[in-house]
């Protein structure tokens, strides 16, 4: 029998957890970067499609390549972090499903005769891969600063020329130092986004 999260884990995946700009001088490990997508990649998609895709940037001349499409504002805050990381997606995540998805045979098929459905499969599953990340990386007690503020088309020339892959969005990864947040943004009200019918 399933049984609901302590408050304790909670606090760490939601309550008080934050999007970092700064960060400490601590690695993010590469056993912790398998451990990081060994756990998000059992999050649910539509037909276990799995087109997320993820690039991890590690080192200086990594990141340097990520600069030129960078807003000003981001640039610091993609240096001083131990890993940033390419969100992006498979428009041809299509091609996997006779391995994931065994129980259609047309499934394939169907993605791959209608762009747009499978421009549009890609895009949503893939985000919502992202936010698995985002998840997965506070549950192993690491923290993530989520960013736009980038130039999508430069990113995806200099990272996927082929054009198979399109970034979603970026995201800092580390342990966060938390000397200069800001106070924390308010949140909308049930009553405000929540509609019961």
């Amino acid at each position: 029998m399933k049984h609901a999260l302590d408050s304790k884990a909670l606090d760490q995946l939601f309550h008080n957890a934050r999007t970092f700009p700064n960060w400490q001088a601590r690695p993010v490990t590469d056993e912790q970067i398998r451990d990081l997508y060994d756990l998000l990649k059992w999050g649910p998609t539509s037909m276990n499609c799995l087109p997320g895709r993820f690039v991890f940037l590690r080192t200086p001349e990594a990141k340097a390549r990520l600069e030129p499409s960078l807003m000003a504002g981001n640039v610091a805050k993609v240096r001083e972090a131990p890993l940033t990381v390419i969100v992006a997606h498979d428009t041809s995540f299509y091609e996997h499903l006779p391995e994931l998805w065994p129980h259609s045979s047309d499934a394939r098929d169907m993605f791959a005769s209608n762009n747009v459905l499978a421009e549009s499969t890609a895009f949503r599953n893939g985000t919502l891969q992202g936010a698995y990340l985002i998840l997965a990386a506070r549950a192993l007690g690491l923290d993530v600063g989520p960013m736009s503020g980038f130039d999508n088309a430069r990113v995806d020339a200099e990272f996927f020329p082929d054009g198979r892959f399109r970034s979603n969005f970026l995201a800092n990864i580390g342990y966060g130092d938390g000397t200069e947040l800001h106070p924390r943004g308010p949140r909308l009200a049930f009553e405000e986004a929540v509609a019961l019918l």
